[in-house]
């Protein structure tokens, strides 16, 4: 064979995860910058601190809840040793965070860390539309927030519907800042005859839609409060693709949106210790 599949000497061949490579290389680059970006403009619209830098994205939203704070690798895990070290230097050692991982990761218990499990990347390309979308079932409304007052509803919502009893007593604030609808997120409010039923928001970045904080009421389940709002914050911007990681319970839902599993992510939990230590 006179043809080489060897590069020339000094040609650089992609990963396509060095900081310089364009944000739409893949889909699957787009959805890890959209959730660095969501895990940094949480803790940025609170006033709280926030990193981000070539190697992973995280802010410090609170105290309290193992799904409070989000740590986003943005390149492959090579060295967990320096990252895991570079992250406890934004959290002090009793406040819990998860780490997400677009790869397979090393085993991280030796740092601390609990395997939480490998959530399903999803994503919904730009498409049509089915008119249930667009028409709530009877007596569901839907809010787009846009006061401090509704948002601080929207957060009971969604930390009793999640439910993420680690937050209560909730504060408001504890996790939606009022500052955070002057940016790229929105937020949806849905109500089953008046009353707060269910919620999610929606984050813009990287050419994509992330759809997060999606949660529902023990009472108003199964009245189709959860797919409004999912539905409007899928939508929000309809030319653009939507990503989201759901639980596997989860999928079927997103699925009969017409969102398509393409991989799995990992998730990692650091459950933080007592506040007198570190």
């Amino acid at each position: 064979m006179t043809d080489s599949i060897v590069p020339p000497e000094g040609e650089h061949l992609t990963t396509g995860w060095e900081p310089e490579v364009p944000a739409d290389d893949t889909l699957v680059r787009q959805a890890v910058l959209v959730h660095g970006s969501f895990a940094v403009e949480v803790a940025r619209c609170a006033g709280r601190p926030w990193r981000t830098g070539p190697r992973w994205s995280a802010g410090w939203i609170g105290d309290r809840g193992a799904l409070t704070n989000w740590v986003i690798l943005l390149q492959p895990l090579t060295d967990p040793a320096a990252v895991v070290a570079e992250v406890a230097s934004l959290y002090p050692a009793h406040v819990p965070y998860m780490l997400v991982s677009a790869w397979p990761t090393t085993d991280l218990r030796a740092y601390g860390l609990l395997l939480l499990g490998h959530p399903p990347l999803m994503v919904r390309m730009p498409g049509s539309v089915p008119a249930t979308a667009a028409t709530p079932r009877e007596g569901v409304e839907i809010a787009d927030v846009r006061t401090a007052d509704d948002l601080a509803v929207a957060e009971r919502v969604l930390v009793e519907g999640y439910p993420m009893p680690e937050l209560q007593p909730l504060r408001p604030g504890d996790l939606l800042a009022p500052a955070i609808l002057d940016g790229t997120t929105r937020v949806w409010l849905a109500t089953v005859d008046g009353e707060p039923a269910a919620v999610a928001a929606a984050h813009q970045h990287a050419g994509v839609t992330m759809v997060e904080y999606v949660a529902t009421l023990p009472r108003a389940r199964g009245r189709g409060a959860a797919a409004a709002v999912t539905w409007a914050a899928t939508l929000c911007e309809p030319t653009q693709p939507a990503v989201l990681l759901a639980s596997d319970d989860g999928r079927p839902v997103y699925e009969r949106m017409g969102y398509l599993a393409i991989e799995r992510w990992t998730a990692w939990l650091y459950p933080g210790g007592s506040a007198g230590e570190g």
